[in-house]
């Protein structure tokens, strides 16, 4: 537990491409920035974490309705939203937004980001239930790459399961 709290406090820092984690000096230290403590911490993580699951998992009966599929785009991107901000309590917000646009993910962010705004857009502002589908699984995909870039050598994984799949 320790080694996992000085790896989100900054107090150690991970190379983003092979995973190795370094001995390093950090001039902004988030455990001395913040007046939460660890556990609250965690337990603000869960919540926030919880509710945004809830959100993505309660839009998906929302499909049953008439105009399903816009509601389920709204719930399901506000869910990834709420999921994606609980992090923030375990990095605090400032590391978490540098390591969002390390280079290493900056592609991923900068595409869910994207795709976030145009599910909304498309669900709500165009009423296009079909475009808001189509930014949806671009949403998942975007998520899932920048998630994976957080496990070392996973995105690598991938690439070759993937790649030996095709061949």
């Amino acid at each position: 537990m320790d080694k996992l709290r000085k790896a989100l406090s900054g107090d150690e820092q991970c190379d983003e491409e092979s995973g190795i984690i370094t001995q390093g000096h950090v001039d902004f230290m988030v455990m001395d920035s913040t007046t939460l403590s660890w556990s609250t911490r965690i337990k603000g993580f869960a919540i926030c974490f919880v509710i945004g699951i809830l959100c993505s998992f309660l839009g998906s009966f929302a499909l049953f309705l008439s105009n399903g599929l816009t509601v389920f785009a709204i719930f399901y991107t506000l869910g990834n939203i709420i999921a994606l901000a609980s992090t923030c309590f375990l990095m605090g917000p400032v590391n978490q937004i540098k390591k969002m646009f390390a280079a290493t993910r900056v592609i991923a962010t900068v595409l869910m980001f994207f795709s976030i705004v145009m599910t909304l857009t498309a669900a709500i502002a165009l009423k296009k239930a079909g475009l808001a589908l189509i930014f949806i699984i671009i949403q998942s995909l975007a998520m899932t790459w920048y998630s994976l870039s957080y496990i070392p050598l996973a995105r690598d994984a991938v690439k070759k399961t993937i790649g030996t799949c095709l061949t």
